[in-house]
């Protein structure tokens, strides 16, 4: 006697060998014997033996029809053994029997389970519901079929246009498209990006980086939206100055601006004057919510997505041959450049020249000053200035950090729309010129001046603090050890950045002896602290990102084979020469600091960002060890 029964959802056949009342002992095919439950036991029968009865009811259940068989049994709870005598017209074999509770099995739509054996059939509406669902996915399974056809020969399936930034940045593994995107991918080998850009829907890759950044930071675009344009302040004092900015050429957001008096036997009166959009812009207004939800303006070679709409821009920005509203930092400097005392205004300045570092540089640098400066625009304004940033660094005790550094400046000539028709040229500039050090100390005045302003009145503000060698942002005004000041309040970039504009409400209000719009340990100040170190951080990792893809578009456009570069770092990291680009170089022996090799470029992906390199040779050591510039004194520069 052999049995049919049920064991962990699968049908077994054993060989009965012991009987009980509540369990069975079996031998299966195998040898192997086992205690079940006869509750358990679906069939009782004499033949086949157990190895052959499922294999042989599998071949006869193929043949019965699943929709017929629906038809032909009533709406009650059935055991398939009555069913099957039915079917079959006679009492069934065990192989029979077997096949029927088999098909009953594989047709849950049509039959659904009610216990041991024992089956009911679906309710009509029930069924005709499940039958339009599987079509569906029978249908959707052919669409992704010949979805993955289409992508394998680099066409682009008709569904796929809407949908490529979500295939691209954020895809849904739900969606039919996901599915044949993934499929497509893992049979030619290629990834989702590359593949979609050999069917030709990714118009570059400076735009696939653009798309990506613009989907994850700017969801509604990158368009204003509509807020009427503050008025200019009324009332403010006119400065009796003549007050000049120091930028690069394709600086529009201009913040800071300098003037110096002569006074006769005290020294000097030098005055920092900082553009004063927030006498413009309200907290909580239109302008502000826009402000505040974009933070800082992004850069990226040859574009930019500013903070603030064009129309503040020009009417708060320190534009030449204008009166412009700003925050005045005066300062009374001794003949040996000592701060003997300050003051803070708000005024009208008048701005009588926008000078230029290409245009200053050749007749202001160590050289010229070591050799005596020739006759130009501001020249004693200047070397009056450069003295006493070195006066202020000096004080400080921290030297330079930008000695030997580069800034590296990028010109993209041609439409961005068609970025891989463009043309970029990449130039260095060397950091910690007399320029850059002029107005990288005098924003270091400012900002700790104002930071000690602020924490002396007990007015809340946002820092940039030091400690450990751990750069942080923070409401409290601890020290900045990178930069040897007490506090330091980011204040000088109130057109580009929020929480300069956040400092100067609060320090506006300090000057007018009014409530500030934000009181210390506010959820408003620890949100704005928060929001902008995480995008100002993704910010900067995009600007990376794409002086990257510059770099290496550039190494193509040149179509070098090899270029020398400089290690900078352990596991031979390097930079390459005569550009931003730090690559590590796995091939080459361990080398020193210093080191300068000569490296193979194998290859170049401009969707990955990747470079291949090889090393070829050591050359010798750079003139000038390359190292990493203090961030804070380079975002006291820009």
């Amino acid at each position: 006697m052999h049995v049919l029964f049920e064991e962990d959802g699968a049908f077994k056949a054993a060989t009965l060998v012991a009987d009980n009342d509540s369990s069975l002992q079996v031998e299966t095919a195998s040898g192997k014997r086992s205690k079940i439950k006869t509750a358990n036991v679906l069939l009782r029968y004499s033949e086949p033996a157990p190895a052959l009865l499922l294999d042989q009811a599998e071949v006869l259940s193929t043949g019965i029809e699943a929709d017929f068989l629906w038809e032909c049994v009533g709406d009650g709870e059935f055991s398939f053994a009555d069913v099957a005598n039915e079917y079959f017209g006679h009492a069934a074999t065990a192989v029979e029997a077997a096949a029927l509770l088999l098909a009953l099995h594989a047709a849950p739509i049509y039959f659904h389970r009610k216990g041991k054996g024992r089956f009911r059939k679906a309710p009509a509406d029930i069924l005709q519901a499940a039958l339009t669902g599987l079509e569906k996915k029978r249908q959707q399974a052919l669409t992704i079929e010949r979805m993955v056809a289409e992508l394998k020969t680099f066409a682009l399936p008709a569904e796929f246009p809407p949908l490529l930034g979500q295939l691209l940045y954020r895809p849904d593994r739900n969606r039919g498209e996901t599915k044949a995107l993934e499929a497509a991918c893992s049979e030619t080998g290629l990834s989702a990006a590359h593949l979609l850009e050999r069917c030709g829907a990714i118009r570059s890759a400076h735009d696939y980086h653009l798309q990506r950044f613009l989907l994850e930071q700017f969801p509604h675009g990158t368009t204003f939206p509509a807020a009427e344009l503050p008025s200019l302040p009324s009332g403010l004092p006119r400065a009796e100055v003549r007050a000049f900015s120091i930028d690069d050429a394709t600086t529009t957001e201009i913040d800071d601006a300098f003037s110096l008096q002569k006074l006769p036997g005290l020294g000097w009166r030098v005055g920092i004057h900082i553009a004063a959009p927030a006498l413009g812009i309200a907290p909580g207004s239109p302008l502000d919510e826009i402000a505040r939800a974009r933070l800082s303006t992004v850069y990226l070679p040859g574009s930019k997505i500013t903070m603030l709409p064009n129309g503040v821009l020009d009417a708060f920005t320190l534009g030449c041959g204008r009166d412009c509203p700003a925050v005045s930092l005066y300062l009374t400097v001794t003949p040996e450049f000592e701060i003997s005392a300050h003051e803070t205004l708000l005024e009208v300045v008048p701005v009588v020249a926008n000078l230029r570092h290409h245009d200053l540089e050749p007749l202001f640098n160590e050289q010229t000053i070591a050799e005596g400066l020739s006759d130009f625009a501001f020249r004693d304004e200047l070397m009056t200035l450069w003295q006493l940033a070195n006066a202020c660094e000096g004080r400080r005790g921290k030297a330079s950090a930008m000695q030997g550094q580069h800034d590296y400046n990028f010109r993209i000539d041609g439409d961005l729309g068609d970025a891989e028709a463009c043309r970029v040229d990449i130039s260095a500039r060397k950091r910690g010129s007399p320029l850059d050090k002029l107005v990288a100390e005098l924003m270091i005045v400012a900002n700790s001046t104002w930071g000690g302003l602020l924490a002396n009145k007990g007015v809340a503000a946002i820092y940039r603090v030091q400690t450990g060698g751990k750069v942080r942002m923070s409401t409290s005004p601890q020290a900045h050890e990178g930069l040897g000041v007490k506090q330091y309040a980011w204040s000088s970039s109130p057109l580009r950045r929020y929480v300069d504009l956040l400092n100067q409400w609060q320090l506006i209000a300090c000057l007018n002896g009014q409530t500030p719009p934000f009181a210390a340990r506010s959820d408003a100040l620890f949100a704005a602290l928060r929001d902008f170190e995480l995008t100002y951080g993704a910010y900067a990792e995009f600007q990376r990102s794409m002086e990257r893809y510059w770099c290496l578009r550039w190494l193509r456009q040149q179509v070098m084979d090899t270029i020398e570069a400089t290690i900078i770092g352990r596991e031979n990291l390097a930079r390459l020469e005569g550009l931003p680009l730090i690559q590590r170089v796995p091939s080459a022996p361990e080398l020193k600091p210093g080191q300068r090799i000569r490296l193979r470029i194998e290859s170049i992906d401009f969707l990955t960002l990747g470079l291949a390199c090889r090393y070829l040779e050591t050359l010798g050591p750079a003139t000038v060890a390359a190292g990493a510039a203090d961030d804070e004194v380079l975002e006291a520069v820009d």
